[in-house]
């Protein structure tokens, strides 16, 4: 059970309730604070001017609204701003904002009647996801097309997914006995003024992310394993001198998965500790970059993808709706908390990171796939017959074209505001768009990867390393030949690629679930991602 308004929420909540389906609480605090926020807010409005309440909305804040007209006018702004197109958000996404936009109403500070925050929870609670379409918010004053989307079901109207069918929102809430939200004050603009959409879907990215590059990770150092690379460019001696605390981490990880490897070999027994006469030496001095720098190149990608989940957090924890209700000092602010602009920064940092992240995975796959390069596998690590069969050849083209996909969708979505609103959003942020297409390019990386695992797999299976690979890589190997079984004749890939896909997205909070206890206390090692 996750509890709304005690605590700061974390990445294990939102892991906790989008991904386990845990249920959620509203703390007593939490509703005191926004029933005190509302009424505060109510009496308030009654002699002062304020924005969304007794006035329009945007350019049209210069009208005021009477009286007997400002429910409807919370109504409207609901109905009207429900415009979105394009497919709809994945459940994840959904329930992920749905958690952000209750997180924010916990605070007290939107003057929204405690109603909508039961309503809101109730739907979590019983999984019912309201039609969110992926187009139409710009990232400033919120997310406002896509937060009408979910106001909408909140209301009772709109469509909403239950158990993977869309049904009229009416229904669902008749069915499941919850009484529509009737807007008493501010529900409307209090609902739909923030950035919860693009916070929800950027938290899922961050979740997403981190596994994605446990298992490069995992792909780095089988790898080395298959080669017989040197510790060195791993070891604790040569990374401890560069101050990065992701290259230092990923280092350390590397030791502890490899540390009772058979394969990797020292230097200092191969060319330190013998005398080396020969004029060409045949043993590869040193390893290409693609398995070389691994730490250097994933912990930069470690470290963006930490900064972008500290950031998402604290939008997701922050008041991020305008105006702001502050019932300690008997005011209200009108400010712009709804920008989205670090969301979006964040989004386009973390979008690069994973394609960096794709484009290693493609340079080690390409590694395997020529034995030129590699000199100890057959081309395109081919079980079969040379020359009849194809092995993992056809499978290359897709992984190629995808990450060159990722490169042509990494340029900065956070640099391109439009004006917009007769001008009043002069300069936006386009945070959810940065959020979609940051994900765009992390399912793009997991076809990828999932690739590159079962080439590594074949790689495996035909240097016959199975019983000289580590512990914790020698599991994983296991796993997945479980999805995989070894094939020398040439078959169908795309359903196989599907089933490793969808087996390393089955998400694990513990990051390095790689790392099993007894090996990390063997090692003596307690590094995580």
């Amino acid at each position: 059970m996750t509890t709304i308004g005690e605590n700061k929420l974390t990445i294990e909540d939102i892991y906790n309730v989008v991904f386990r389906g845990k249920p959620v609480t509203i703390s007593d605090k939490a509703m005191s604070a926004m029933y005190g926020s509302y009424e505060f807010l109510k009496e308030f409005s009654r002699s002062g001017l304020i924005y969304g309440i007794n006035t329009g909305f945007g350019p049209m804040a210069q009208y005021r609204i009477d009286a007997e007209d400002q429910i409807n006018l919370q109504y409207n702004l609901i109905r009207s701003h429900s415009a979105g197109s394009g497919k709809p958000l994945d459940s994840t996404f959904v329930r992920s904002l749905m958690l952000a936009r209750l997180s924010n109403l916990s605070r007290g500070y939107s003057g929204v009647h405690p109603d909508a925050a039961n309503i809101l929870s109730s739907m979590i609670n019983k999984n019912i996801t309201p039609l969110v379409l992926e187009h139409g918010g710009v990232g400033a004053s919120g997310d406002l097309v896509q937060l009408a989307h979910l106001a909408l079901c909140l209301i009772g109207e709109g469509e909403s997914f239950v158990d993977g069918k869309k049904v009229p929102t009416k229904e669902v809430f008749r069915d499941n006995n919850i009484t529509p939200l009737k807007i008493h004050l501010r529900e409307g603009l209090g609902l739909i003024n923030g950035t919860s959409a693009m916070t929800g879907i950027g938290l899922v990215n961050v979740l997403k992310a981190r596994n994605l590059l446990c298992w490069t990770v995992f792909t780095s150092c089988i790898i080395a394993e298959l080669i017989e690379a040197y510790t060195d460019h791993y070891s604790k001696e040569l990374n401890s001198v560069k101050w990065h605390d992701g290259q230092q981490r990923i280092a350390a990880i590397m030791q502890q998965l490899l540390s009772d490897s058979a394969s990797v070999k020292k230097r200092a027994d191969h060319l330190y500790e013998k005398e080396i006469v020969e004029k060409v030496i045949q043993e590869k001095v040193q390893e290409y970059y693609s398995v070389r720098c691994v730490p250097q190149i994933l912990g930069p990608i470690l470290d963006t993808i930490l900064n972008a989940e500290k950031v998402t957090i604290n939008e997701l924890n922050s008041v991020n709706d305008n105006p702001v209700i502050d019932v300690a000092s008997r005011s209200v602010y009108h400010g712009g908390n709804f920008h989205g602009d670090y969301v979006a920064l964040e989004m386009d940092k973390l979008k690069l990171a994973v394609t960096k992240l794709s484009m290693l995975c493609e340079r080690q796959l390409n590694f395997l796939m020529n034995n030129k390069l590699n000199g100890r596998l057959t081309p395109f690590v081919n079980l079969g017959v040379l020359g009849l069969n194809l092995g993992m050849q056809g499978t290359q083209f897709t992984a190629t074209s995808t990450v060159a996909e990722n490169q042509s969708l990494s340029s900065s979505v956070y640099i391109h505001s439009i004006s917009c609103n007769n001008d009043n959003q002069d300069i936006v942020s386009m945070g959810t768009n940065a959020a979609l297409l940051c994900n765009k390019v992390i399912e793009n990386t997991y076809e990828v990867i999932a690739i590159h695992l079962i080439t590594i797999l074949q790689a495996v299976d035909y240097l016959e390393a199975q019983d000289r690979l580590s512990g914790i890589t020698g599991k994983m190997y296991r796993k997945l030949r479980q999805i995989v079984p070894v094939f020398e004749k040439d078959d169908i890939m795309y359903t196989r690629i599907n089933e490793v896909k969808n087996f390393i997205q089955q998400l694990r909070l513990d990051d390095l679930w790689l790392a099993q206890e007894e090996h990390a206390e063997a090692a003596g090692a307690t590094a995580t991602l």
